[in-house]
């Protein structure tokens, strides 16, 4: 009975982790990271609008880590825009933190799909080795939460920290400047956030399997390696 209870919990977990790795491979590839109003300040500033007036100058975008659109308006009409990062953007933006949260991505999509593979083997063989064991599944549960972790770290220091949006907005655009309004997290960052939660939880599925955390050494042991002093 033991033996199937652990095998439910670690197709559980596999299962989990494959869906997570999906997931983040879709979120990598749609623009729908982050939603941002920005304001034409210098047309809202011209004709000193306020209040309902400054629906006139507002504009929009969407954008993920590859491309993006949005709208421009600037009291003259809609104009709708189009923009890839590479190579249109690499001026305006921080290239070496937008480099690291692709690769950081790409590493948890991959650490992903091996912990999926640990958690099916652990489930349906044998395992023989201490990587293919509960050290193994803690460990690739552990860094792939951490590469999770960085990845959103990284993303909302590049958004806030260095006005992404903003940049973005007022790229090669000489006569107005904008200014952001307000920016919102979207279903891909979201997507991250919950693959980073299920190796969480992994974590806890494996402790529920009956397996120890890492370093953490049971009563029994202790009392085999004390008896074990006596004897010599």
């Amino acid at each position: 009975m033991l033996n199937q209870q652990k095998k439910i919990i670690f197709c559980m977990a596999g299962v989990l982790s494959f869906l997570c790795a999906l997931g983040v491979v879709t979120a990598v590839g749609t623009p729908l990271w982050i939603k941002a109003t920005i304001l034409c300040k210098t047309g809202a500033l011209l004709v000193n609008a306020s209040g309902e007036e400054l629906t006139k100058f507002m504009g929009e975008m969407q954008y993920g880590l590859f491309h993006g659109e949005g709208i421009r308006q600037c009291g003259l009409g809609a104009r709708p825009f189009r923009f890839s990062f590479f190579p249109d953007l690499l001026q305006a933006i921080p290239v070496s933190i937008h480099i690291n949260i692709i690769l950081f991505s790409m590493i948890l999509v991959v650490l992903t799909m091996v912990g999926t593979a640990f958690f099916m083997y652990n489930a349906f063989g044998k395992p023989f080795e201490t990587l293919h064991g509960p050290l193994g599944l803690y460990l690739v549960s552990f860094i792939s939460g951490s590469c999770g972790c960085l990845v959103m770290i990284l993303f909302a220091s590049e958004v806030k920290i260095h006005r992404l949006s903003e940049n973005i907005a007022n790229f090669k655009e000489g006569t107005y400047a904008y200014k952001t309004q307000n920016e919102n997290y979207t279903t891909s960052f979201w997507v991250v956030f919950i693959c980073f939660f299920v190796h969480f939880l992994n974590g806890l599925l494996i402790r529920l399997a009956g397996f120890q955390f890492p370093f953490a050494k049971s009563k029994d042991t202790e009392t085999t390696n004390v008896a074990s002093d006596l004897m010599y």
